[in-house]
């Protein structure tokens, strides 16, 4: 499945990086908070799996690649800035490399 995103360079014009939130489209849970370069979001839009740029490691990783827990997109929806996506995935298995389902588990408030 190809996706396809007008003008995508305008995401880029701020930053090579943008943050790129990931949502489970069924619980509609946060999974995680990554960053995307142009490459990456072309990658995405290319193969319908989220791609991602590893700000660490200075290279791109395909979410689930090795662990088989892997990131269908469903939609994705650009800001009013331009500068952050939100993206809708159909999640296999648990996004966090902890094991946990969502990268938001430490829960730090609470009124």
């Amino acid at each position: 499945m190809k996706i396809h995103i007008d003008n995508i360079d305008k995401f880029f014009l701020k930053s090579e990086l943008i943050p790129a939130i990931v949502v489970d489209e069924k619980t509609k849970a946060v999974l995680m908070l990554a960053y995307m370069n142009n490459e990456s979001l072309n990658k995405t839009l290319e193969t319908g799996y989220t791609w991602f740029y590893s700000r660490s490691r200075q290279e791109l990783w395909n979410k689930g690649a090795t662990s088989g827990h892997l990131q269908r997109i469903i939609s994705i929806f650009g800001d009013c800035d331009d500068d952050t996506l939100l993206i809708n995935v159909e999640q296999t298995g648990v996004a966090c490399h902890t094991g946990e389902y969502s990268c938001f588990f430490k829960k730090i408030a609470e009124e």
